[in-house]
C-alpha cells in the first residue's frame, strides 16, 4: 500500500546540494529555568542516588566520571550512583555533547548538586537530632553524628521536597587534593555488558510491532526527485510506500524486506547540483572565500594581529612561506545513524543515537508542529559520534514513516549512507609565513586558515609582529563538527611551518620551541614528552626519523614525539611510536584518561596517514571501509602516554586536545627521515 502524508516542514534530513556547514549547537529559544537539585538528583528509599544528566554516553566513558564526580561529594561508593543521560522527558536541557565540556562543566554541576544535597541531608539529620550541622558529616550513605555516633541513613532523610533548592554554584565541593571517589581508576560503568556484548545502543532498540524502513536518496548530490513508480514495491507482501513531496521512503516487516522494497521502486532524477570535484578543492578555497553568514561571524572572531609584519619580516635573516592542506574526512564512527519512532496519538517518541538530545528534540518540533512536552527523545548510549551526530536525519525519517504507518518504524543507515549523507570534517588550506633569526628567533608568523576553521588558530609561541585569521569559503560538501574541530588542520600546518623555520635557520627543532614557547603547561607537557621519548639521545637515518609537534585545544595541553620508518620504494611511511604527554588539570580516572589518549592519537593516525574523503561528478567515490583507510590494529605502533596531574588546577575535557598534534610530528618525522617536505594531510599518498 501506498501513504501520500500531508508533507512536514523541511528539515536537516532532506538537503539538496552537498554545500553547507552543520552547526554545532543551536541555542534554546527561550532561557530554561534555573534548575534545582532534585532536576539533578534523586536519593532513593535504599540510600542510593540517581543523578540526571543532559550529556549522551558515545564512548567517552562519561557514565563512570560522571558517578565519580557525584559519589565524591556524597561520599558514597561509585557503584551507588546511577546515572540516567539524555533522556529528555526527565533530564535537564544542556545543549550537547562536544567541545570536551562534561567534566570542566557538567561534572562540576553535578558536584555542586552533590554538594547542596549533603547540606540539605546534614540539615535534615541536624534538625532531627536537635543537632548543630558542624558536628554531622556523609559516610557511606549515612549521616553520622561525631560525638554521639548517631546515624541516618540517606534514605531515612530524604523527604518529599529535601532537594527542591537551587543549585547553590558556592556550595563547598572537595578539591581535588581531597578526592575519594574521584581521582582514582574506578572501573567503567557496565564494562562487563560492554566487553560480553550484553550492552545495548542505539541500533539494537526493538519495540513491540516494529516494522524496518529504508528511504530513498538521489543517485548525486542536489539530485531533484522528478518521478517515481511505486508499484512494484507496493505490491510486495507487507511493505508501505510513504512519499511527502521528494521524501520517499518504505516500512516492512523486516530490514531484508525494506531492502527489497527500497530496490522495487523506480524513480526517476533530474540533473544533479554543480558539485566540484576535489582536484581543485584548494584553490576552490582560496577562490571561493566568503561562505555564510555564520562563518562569517566566526571569522570576526578568529583574527589576530600584533605588532607589524612588515617590520617582523625585515628583522629576520630567513623568511619562508609555504602552503598547507587537509582533505576532507568521515566521522566513520562504529555504529551508524540509528532511530526508533512511535507515535501515541500526537505524542511522539524516539530513540536514537545522537549527541544532542535536545537538538534532536528542537528538530522534530519543528518538522512536526509539537511542543517539547509531545516529543520525547531517549539516546541510549552509542557507538561513537566524534562530532558526527550533531543532527537527527535518523530521528526524523524514522518519526515520518512511523506517522504515515501507525506502527513503530526503525531506519538504521547503511555504511555507505553514513559516508554519502552524513556531514564531514572540513578540508582546509592554510597559507603560513614566517621569519627567524639566524639563532632561531621568531620575528614574524602569518597564518590564514581556509574554510577549516578558527580552534588552535593563534599561535603559542612568542611572535612580537603576527597576523592569524579565519577565513570562511564556500564549502563544496556539507561540513560540520569534528574531534577538535580545526585544530589539527592548524596545529599541523603551524607546526610543520615552525620545523620549516628551525630547518632554515639551522636550529634543533625542540631548542628553537624552548626559545619561542613561554614557560607553562604547554611547555611542561612538550618537556615531558621529548624526555620520555629520548629526543635528545635519538639520532636520525635514512629511512628512520622523529618528529614532535604540542599543541593546546579545549583547555588540555599535550605534547607528542613520534618515530617513523618510510619505505624508500613506495614513499609510504609507517608510525612505529608514540610518546603523548598529556594536560588536562586534575585527573578524575586515570586508566580512563589514559584510554581516551589512546584513542585519539589513533584516531590521528588515520586523518594523518590516510584518510580522505573522494568526490566527483556530485558524487562520494569510496563510501566504504574497503575504500576508505581508517587504521587497522596492524597500524598501531607502540603508544606512551604521560599523564600530568594537576590537582591544584580544574578539571578539564580530553576527548579532542590530543590527537591535534600527531599529524605535525609525523610530518617532521618524515622530513627527519627522508629530507622530503609533505604538506597535505593524509601525508601516504
Amino acid at each position: 500500500m501506498t501513504s501520500d502524508a500531508p508533507r512536514q516542514r523541511a528539515t536537516t534530513a532532506e538537503f539538496g546540494g552537498a554545500r553547507g556547514t552543520v552547526p554545532p549547537a543551536a541555542p534554546p529559544t527561550t532561557d530554561p529555568p534555573a534548575p534545582l537539585v532534585a532536576d539533578y538528583l534523586t536519593i532513593e528509599p535504599d540510600g542510593s542516588v540517581t543523578a540526571r544528566s543532559g550529556k549522551a554516553e558515545v564512548g567517552q566513558n562519561v557514565r563512570t566520571s560522571l558517578a565519580q564526580a557525584v559519589a565524591d561529594e556524597l561520599r558514597l561508593p561509585v557503584e551507588r550512583v546511577r546515572v540516567v543521560l539524555a533522556d529528555t522527558a526527565s533530564v535537564p536541557f544542556d545543549r550537547g555533547t562536544f567541545g570536551s565540556r562534561s567534566t570542566p562543566d557538567m561534572a562540576v554541576r553535578l558536584r555542586a548538586a552533590a554538594a547542596a544535597a549533603r547540606e540539605a541531608l546534614i540539615e535534615a539529620a541536624a534538625e532531627r537530632w536537635e543537632s548543630d550541622t558542624s558536628a554531622l558529616a556523609v559516610r557511606d550513605g549515612v549521616v553520622v553524628h561525631a560525638e554521639t555516633g548517631q546515624a541516618l541513613g540517606f534514605g531515612e532523610l530524604a523527604t518529599r521536597g529535601l532537594l527542591d533548592r537551587p543549585v547553590a554554584d558556592q556550595s563547598p565541593v572537595n578539591p581535588a587534593e581531597s578526592w575519594l571517589a574521584a581521582g582514582v581508576s574506578v572501573p567503567k560503568v557496565d564494562g562487563q555488558a560492554m566487553v560480553t556484548g550484553e550492552h545495548r545502543y542505539a541500533s539494537d532498540v526493538s519495540r513491540p510491532g516494529m516494522l524496518f524502513g529504508k528511504v530513498l536518496r538521489a543517485p548525486a548530490f542536489g539530485a531533484r526527485l522528478a518521478a517515481v513508480d511505486v508499484d512494484m514495491a507496493r505490491g510486495l507482501p507487507g511493505v508501505t510506500v510513504v512519499r511527502e513531496g521528494e521524501f520517499v521512503g518504505v516500512a516492512a516487516l523486516s530490514a531484508s524486506a525494506a531492502r527489497q522494497a527500497l530496490a522495487a521502486l523506480r524513480p526517476t532524477w533530474g540533473p544533479p547540483a554543480e558539485v566540484p570535484s576535489e582536484d581543485d578543492l584548494f584553490d576552490q578555497l582560496e577562490r571561493e572565500a566568503g561562505g555564510d553568514d555564520g562563518a562569517r561571524q566566526l571569522a570576526e572572531r578568529t583574527r589576530f594581529e600584533e605588532g607589524s609584519l612588515e617590520e617582523g619580516y625585515a628583522q629576520a635573516q630567513h623568511v619562508l612561506r609555504a602552503r598547507y592542506s587537509v582533505a576532507y574526512i568521515a566521522h566513520a564512527p562504529l555504529e551508524p545513524r540509528a532511530a526508533v519512532a512511535e507515535w501515541d496519538g500526537d505524542r511522539l517518541t524516539v530513540w536514537t543515537g545522537t549527541q544532542r538530545p535536545f537538538g534532536v528534540q528542537a528538530e522534530l518540533m519543528a518538522a512536526f508542529d509539537l511542543p517539547a512536552e509531545r516529543a520525547h527523545v531517549i539516546v541510549p548510549d552509542t557507538g561513537a559520534g566524534y562530532g558526527g551526530k550533531h543532527t537527527g536525519e535518523a530521528a526524523l525519517e524514522a518519526a515520518r514513516l512511523a506517522r504515515a504507518v501507525g506502527r513503530p518504524v526503525k531506519v538504521a543507515w547503511t555504511r555507505e549512507e553514513e559516508f554519502t549523507w552524513a556531514y564531514f570534517r572540513p578540508a582546509g588550506l592554510m597559507l603560513l609565513g614566517g621569519g627567524v633569526r639566524a639563532d632561531g628567533t621568531l620575528t614574524a608568523w602569518e597564518h590564514r586558515t581556509h574554510n577549516a576553521g578558527g580552534s588552535a588558530l593563534r599561535t603559542p609561541y612568542d611572535v612580537p609582529h603576527q597576523h592569524s585569521e579565519f577565513v570562511p569559503a564556500r564549502a563544496p560538501l556539507r561540513q560540520g563538527s569534528y574531534r577538535a574541530l580545526a585544530a589539527t588542520a592548524n596545529t599541523f600546518a603551524r607546526e610543520c611551518f615552525l620545523d620549516e623555520l628551525a630547518h632554515a635557520a639551522g636550529v634543533e627543532p625542540l631548542a628553537l620551541r624552548r626559545r619561542s614557547l613561554p614557560a607553562g603547561r604547554l611547555r611542561d607537557a612538550l618537556e615531558a614528552a621529548a624526555e620520555r621519548f629520548g629526543w635528545e639521545r635519538y639520532r636520525s637515518a635514512p629511512g628512520r626519523g622523529a618528529g614532535l609537534a604540542c599543541g593546546t585545544e579545549k583547555g588540555g595541553y599535550v605534547g607528542t614525539c613520534v618515530e617513523v620508518e618510510v619505505d624508500p620504494a613506495s614513499g609510504e611511511a609507517r608510525v612505529l611510536r608514540i610518546v603523548a604527554a598529556f594536560e588536562c588539570g586534575a585527573v578524575v580516572n586515570p586508566d580512563h584518561l589514559r584510554n581516551q589518549v589512546e584513542g585519539a592519537l589513533v584516531q590521528g593516525l588515520g586523518g594523518a596517514l590516510s584518510e580522505a574523503v573522494h568526490f566527483g561528478d556530485g558524487r562520494i567515490l569510496n563510501p566504504r571501509f574497503s575504500e576508505y583507510r581508517v587504521p587497522r590494529f596492524a597500524d598501531v605502533p607502540d603508544i606512551d602516554v604521560v599523564l600530568l596531574d594537576r590537582k591544584d588546577l580544574p578539571s578539564a575535557g580530553a576527548g579532542e586536545a590530543p590527537i591535534i598534534a600527531v599529524a605535525a610530528a609525523i610530518g617532521n618525522a618524515i622530513f627527519a627521515a627522508t629530507g622530503e617536505r609533505r604538506r597535505s594531510m593524509p601525508l601516504n599518498r
